[in-house]
């Protein structure tokens, strides 16, 4: 009998005679050494005691509570598992996981057609004494701007511009276009025979798309006019009172600088503005003002002039010239010299060619300098945001005097970004660790710049960035045209631009004038195809694999997983660089999930991201279209470790939802688990079903949505600046130029 009860592992706590329980333990393990049993289930677990028992039990529940429920809802990396296998203790850390890599969908090979880039010539040989300008004129330029020899625009362009001519210049960004009409405008101004009184009013018009290139054009006039002090230069934009801009007008303003909001307004509501001596009309980044809808604006500034003065002279300006272009040069300009700076390889037209740019070499290849390196990498969705944060640590905190520009679709991400990365980014590199010296890496500067700011606000970023050697500006579209940032070198663009001509004026912010820069495009794998779209434009773009991005994770310790003291790191590979990004994504989602207010920016941001993907043109809707987001993916990449809901509802199934009134005598079940299920989704699901529901019923139940999608309510979008300006297509209305 105690033989027979010896015999069994998992016995009572007491043999048959009595003896403790360890003892009989022993004599199980001895009986099963001598008589092994084949085919026998394997023996259950074994407890030493109950000090240990309690303490499996608590780590069976912990594991239950880790991969029972959420994948986010894990313990803390403090925290280790006991293995299954001997008794021995294995240390396995169970860190939080985002489950950033699985499920993703397969990154394609990136098939790059290689294409000849048109290239200008930037400089030329000639100086500018050589052109006849007033000696004082040229000593400013000399002195005060620090040039001596034009560029190819200004040798081409200010000749012409001289002699009386109306122009349409075309010239890649970062080559001098500004100069190339104030020079002319300050030379004729100062050489009338008339001395040219402040009370006269405006005798040239500058008309510039956004505030900050109209603070950059009124700072250039103001130091060539620095030895011509009787003329007055001023400047109107949106943000200003209004009142003191009235009272600058009512003083007189000879060299006028405006957005063309402003302009407007003022023509309709101020009655001491007048332009009966304008000699000069100059619209600079001419396609850009059509961009964001000015169309009418420029309408009416056109009938406001041509009211009061039918002869002057006449320059449009851009890096990119579209149709819109053309159309405004046919209205506006009267018998044009088209100048064109491209190399003769690229069948260049004739610069005295008096006719407008309609040949396919003007409007479909674009000028690029020869000093710009130009990158692009897929990232699956889920990998967005790491990967943004590791490239500006790569950059920024590792390398000296880097500078970058991140381009976003809208205000509301950058403003999630910003808030994200000073809260995250920031505050972790400044905690040095012991195994990395404080020296090893610099301190991050993150900066933003859109049009819902303050005007005071945006003016003291453009200015602090501008003077600054390092730093990071996330922005929109109101810093690609026209601005020249210096010493930047890296041009980030996180969500891709509308269109070609986009790209190059967002790339044109670095590489300016012979410097040396480079440009990074982040696409998803869906959106391969836009590099082919690129290439047909002549723009030729190399890859950089998504791996060795994120590598730069293994330089930076405050993302190291923390492990036990006897564990040892092993060598870094690809699953140390997946496990720090895993760490980096847990601290971008504690820091969203905080608290109910930064959970309401991401989602905000989220819709605002879906919103603008929704307004891409139809030539590029079969590579960015809404239908091909992932919602689940898209929402970790706003650090949301589920999908808010109905963000993907096609429209066509919101137009056929009925208003139904509901029954009061019918009871509607599991009304708690419906809205719950309404409110969040897992990152699995791609968010595109039509209210989840599965039932009739239950989809009957619930109230029918706007007919308007989520994404095309007006929302301060990329190109948005100015209230109440209407944009061409599906845009929203631009709100504060």
């Amino acid at each position: 009998m105690a033989a027979a009860c010896g015999s069994l592992p998992d016995g009572p706590r007491r043999t048959c005679s009595g003896r403790p329980h360890a003892q009989a333990w022993t004599q199980a393990k001895a009986t099963k050494r001598k008589h092994p049993v084949s085919g026998e289930a394997p023996p259950a677990k074994r407890r030493h005691g109950a000090s240990s028992l309690s303490a499996k039990k608590t780590s069976s529940k912990e594991t239950q509570r880790t991969y029972k429920g959420s994948a986010h809802k894990t313990l803390s990396p403090k925290k280790f598992l006991d293995g299954p296998g001997s008794g021995k203790r294995e240390e396995k850390p169970c860190i939080k996981t985002s489950s950033l890599f699985k499920n993703n969908p397969e990154i394609p090979e990136l098939h790059r057609p290689v294409v000849k880039q048109a290239r200008e010539q930037v400089f030329a040989p000639e100086a500018f004494h050589e052109l006849g300008l007033h000696p004082h004129l040229i000593s400013t330029i000399n002195t005060v701007l620090r040039l001596s020899s034009m560029t190819s625009v200004q040798k081409q362009s200010i000749p012409v511009l001289l002699e009386g001519r109306d122009a349409l210049v075309r010239s890649q960004t970062g080559s001098g276009k500004t100069l190339a009409y104030c020079i002319p405008v300050v030379q004729s101004l100062q050489g009338l025979k008339s001395k040219i009184q402040r009370g006269d009013g405006p005798y040239a018009l500058v008309l510039v798309p956004t505030r900050e290139l109209a603070l950059q054009s009124f700072d250039t006039v103001q130091k060539l006019l620095k030895p011509f002090t009787w003329i007055v230069p001023g400047v109107l934009m949106g943000g200003e009172k209004r009142k003191s801009e009235k009272a600058r007008l009512r003083k007189g303003i000879n060299i006028l600088i405006s957005t063309p909001g402003r302009l407007v307004d003022h023509i309709k509501s101020t009655k001491n503005i007048h332009f009966g001596r304008i000699q000069w009309l100059v619209l600079d980044e001419a396609d850009r003002i059509l961009d964001l809808g000015f169309e009418k604006d420029i309408t009416v500034i056109l009938n406001a002039v041509n009211a009061e003065c039918q002869k002057r002279q006449n320059v449009l300006l851009s890096a990119t010239l579209t149709e819109g272009v053309t159309r405004l040069a046919d209205i506006s300009l009267h018998n044009p010299v088209s100048i064109s700076v491209l190399d003769e390889s690229c069948d260049q037209p004739n610069p005295k060619e008096t006719a407008s740019p309609q040949t396919g070499t003007w409007l479909d290849s674009f000028a690029i300098p020869e000093s710009l390196d130009q990158h692009v990498t897929l990232v699956p969705s889920k990998l967005r945001l790491v990967c943004l944060a590791a490239f500006i640590l790569q950059k920024c905190k590792f390398e000296k005097g880097q500078k970058m520009i991140v381009f976003f679709s809208s205000c509301e991400l950058v403003e999630f970004h910003y808030s994200l990365f000073l809260h995250t980014l920031l505050s972790h590199s400044r905690v040095p660790t012991s195994e990395q010296p404080p020296s090893a890496s610099l301190p991050l500067k993150f900066l933003r710049l859109h049009g819902n700011l303050e005007q005071e606000e945006r003016t003291a970023v453009f200015q602090e960035f501008s003077q600054s050697r390092t730093g990071v500006l996330l922005c929109t579209d109101v810093a690609a045209r026209g601005l020249d940032l210096p010493q930047v070198t890296w041009i980030v663009q996180y969500n891709a631009p509308s269109s070609p001509a986009e790209y190059i004026h967002r790339i044109g912010r670095t590489a300016r004038i012979g410097c040396r820069g480079s440009s990074l495009l982040i696409l998803a794998p869906s959106e391969a195809e836009y590099v082919n779209s690129l290439a047909s434009h002549k723009i030729n773009i190399s890859e950089i694999k998504m791996e060795d991005i994120l590598s730069v994770l293994t330089r930076d310790d405050c993302f190291k997983r923390r492990k036990g003291a006897a564990q040892k790191s092993h060598a870094v590979g690809p699953q140390e660089i997946r496990e720090r990004a895993t760490v980096l994504q847990t601290v971008f989602e504690d820091y969203v999930h905080s608290s109910e207010k930064t959970v309401s920016w991401a989602k905000k941001a989220l819709q605002s991201f879906i919103r603008a993907y929704a307004t891409y043109p139809r030539e590029l809707k079969p590579i960015f279209h809404v239908r091909y987001l992932h919602l689940g993916h898209i929402a970790k990449s706003f650090g949301l470790r589920d999908a808010p809901r109905n963000l993907g509802v096609s429209a066509v199934k919101r137009r056929k939802a009925h208003v139904k009134r509901p029954d009061p005598w019918k009871k509607t079940p599991g009304k708690h688990r419906l809205a719950v299920g309404e409110l969040l989704r897992s990152e699995y699901s791609s968010g595109l079903e039509a209210g989840g529901a599965k039932g009739g019923k239950r989809g009957r139940q619930q109230p029918a949505p706007s007919k308007q999608r989520p994404w095309e309510r007006r929302s301060c979008s990329q190109h948005q600046d100015d209230p109440g300006r209407p944009t061409q297509g599906p845009q929203a209305s631009w709100k504060g130029f």
